[in-house]
Order: structure tokens, then C-alpha cells, then sequence
């Protein structure tokens, strides 16, 4: 189960990224052109903060199964002082819930939001503050806190 949740969670990270980058990029588009918020714009809001919780899902059902996390709180002492570990067991679990709690906030806001360009501009600001808590928390393979491979097939 531990590996199939690795799986799904690497595989949805990228469909948050892709999600919210296109709606960020619908927003800009919409806010910088005056542009009518449409069926298609109010889907992207939709869908990204679906696909976001469901990354949200998959994430604490793999944090609270896996044996890293497991060890880290075990010995907490003296593992916190060990950076990979710290960004497994805090870090990275507060940014990435800190950005879907944005993204959801912003997708609440927009969608209640009264003229078509304050939609635009509440999703392309929170929705971009997400995004870089996303980028902040991902585990990149280039990080030198904690790296990962971009796709983890196993």
C-alpha cells in the first residue's frame, strides 16, 4: 500500500502544478484583458481545488502509513536536528497544508466574488501564493534539505 501511495502521490503532484498553473494562467489572461469569466475559467478554479485536495487526501494518508514519519516522531529529539528528516516530518507537511488551505480560501473567494474581473484577480493572487508554497515544499531532486527523484514509479 506504502508504494502505491508513493505513486499516486508523485503522479498528483504534477497534476496540481499543471491544474494551478493554468488556472493562474486563465486569471492573468482574464484580469489583464477584461476578459468575461466564463464556464471555462469557473472549471479551472473548480477543478483545481479539487485535484489539490485530493493530492491533500493521498498526502496524509501517506504521511500518517509511512515508517519515515513513523521513526522521525519516534525519536523526535534527536532526529528533528537532521534536515532531510525536519522537512519530511514538519516542513513539508505544514507548507503543502498551508498552500491547499490557500487554494481553497481563493477558490471560495473568487467564486463569490461579484464582477468578473475581481474573480480573475482572486484567483490569479491566491492561487499564485499557493503555487509558491508549492514550489517551496516540493521535494526537488536538486533540494538540499530533502530530494527526491520528479517521478517516483514505485
Amino acid at each position: 500500500m506504502y508504494s502505491s501511495l508513493l505513486f499516486f502521490h508523485s503522479l498528483f503532484r504534477w497534476l496540481v502544478l499543471v491544474s494551478l498553473l493554468y488556472a493562474i494562467g486563465r486569471a492573468y489572461r482574464g484580469y489583464t484583458s477584461d476578459g468575461v469569466f466564463t464556464k471555462t475559467d469557473n472549471s479551472a478554479r473548480h477543478w483545481t481545488a479539487t485535484i489539490a485536495h485530493s493530492q491533500l487526501v493521498i498526502g496524509f494518508t501517506l504521511y500518517f502509513t509511512s515508517p519515515i514519519i513513523k521513526y522521525f516522531f519516534a525519536n523526535f529529539k534527536q532526529e528533528s536536528q537532521r534536515i532531510d528528516l525536519a522537512f519530511f516530518g514538519i516542513i513539508h507537511f505544514l507548507l503543502m497544508l498551508t498552500a491547499i488551505v490557500v487554494i481553497t480560501i481563493g477558490s471560495a473567494l473568487a467564486k463569490r466574488k461579484p464582477t468578473d474581473k475581481e474573480k480573475f484577480r482572486t484567483m490569479l493572487v491566491w492561487f499564485s501564493i499557493a503555487l509558491g508554497l508549492i514550489f517551496l515544499a516540493i521535494l526537488w531532486p536538486f533540494s538540499p534539505l530533502a530530494n527526491r527523484p520528479y517521478f517516483r514509479p514505485y
